[in-house]
């Protein structure tokens, strides 16, 4: 009788045990995720995206835009000055090399159609959390959000 019983309570325990590990996996993956790290991205197209970064200062509004097209790569600055209303953009053009690693890497060196001495490059990690697509900059950590990502995102909080 202790025999079963003590094997009844060593398969509860082993059971117990499992349970416990999934929450704790599900956790880990979670928090992975979110530093964007062990993620395969490997089979996401990123060809015909746009990429959107907004930020705020207290006398201007600066918003970049990234736009993927196979290998070629357009990078739009726009800055909005708050106290006179007007904006100056900047267009660049230049290509993009994605590795297998979810790195992606942005040289633009044509600044409307004229070579710059110094072109823009800039390097990023490619993560998905909650199904949106974010490309992190890897010197500044800013978060650059996949348009199409952020439009579902906000149709979807408005219903």
């Amino acid at each position: 009788m202790t025999k079963i019983f003590s094997g009844l309570l060593f398969i509860g325990t082993l059971f117990f045990a499992n349970a416990q590990y999934g929450t704790l996996n599900a956790i880990l993956t979670k928090l992975e995720e979110r530093k964007g790290i062990n993620q395969n991205l490997s089979n996401v197209n990123i060809d015909d995206k746009k990429f959107v970064l907004v930020k705020d200062s207290p006398d201007h509004t600066e918003r970049d835009f990234i736009v993927i097209k196979g290998n070629k790569v357009t990078y739009v600055e726009i800055f909005d000055d708050k106290t006179s209303g007007e904006s100056t953009s900047n267009v660049f053009s230049g290509d993009i090399v994605r590795s297998r690693k979810n790195m992606i890497s942005l040289r633009a060196d044509m600044l409307e159609n004229k070579k710059v001495p110094i072109p823009v490059t800039k390097t990023f990690l490619l993560t998905r959390l909650d199904d949106i697509l974010y490309l992190i900059d890897v010197n500044s950590k800013d978060r650059w959000i996949d348009e199409a990502s952020f439009s579902k995102a906000q149709t979807s909080s408005k219903k």
